[in-house]
């Protein structure tokens, strides 16, 4: 509980830091989503929200949502983020996000709660408003996490 009154602290004086009246201008709005069907079900969602600097960097924070289902298994995680990117002038967009998630797995027997942080450090290639690229998690502790690898891609939008 602490742990997400603080980020909800962090988001409200990131968003209140700046009085300039141009606050929206630099405001990005946009996330990823994940989607695959097949002998495993899994679909999500995270959201997000960008303040572009004037140099390169941007920092935001996001909500995510996955869902996951094995035949009986089935896997639900939420969780927020706080993120901070580096866009370089020649198309690489360099990331850190910290995520703290949340998880319960059901199956026939009953089911389990746990928690979890994320460290995700990534590099992506990026065009426009979209990104491309993998990250991994160096704070990955196989026995505490629900995901199978400290690695991932990266598919990150904005508008």
């Amino acid at each position: 509980m602490k742990k997400v009154l603080l980020f909800v602290f962090l988001s409200f004086s990131f968003i209140s830091f700046s009085q300039k009246s141009n606050f929206w201008e630099h405001v990005q709005f946009g996330g990823g989503f994940t989607v695959g069907f097949g002998n495993q079900t899994t679909i999500g969602i995270s959201p997000s929200a960008i303040y572009n600097f004037d140099n390169g960097f941007a920092l935001g924070t996001g909500l995510n949502y996955l869902y996951s289902e094995i035949n009986d298994f089935s896997t639900s995680v939420y969780g927020a983020s706080l993120i901070s990117l580096y866009q370089t002038n020649f198309g690489v967009q360099f990331s850190g996000e910290f995520d703290y998630n949340f998880a319960k797995q059901k199956d026939q027997f009953g089911s389990i709660n746990t928690n979890f942080p994320a460290l995700h450090l990534g590099i992506a290639y990026n065009q426009g408003r979209f990104a491309v690229g993998v990250r991994y998690d160096v704070l990955y502790d196989k026995n505490k996490n629900i995901f199978a690898s400290p690695i991932s891609p990266v598919i990150r939008f904005y508008f």
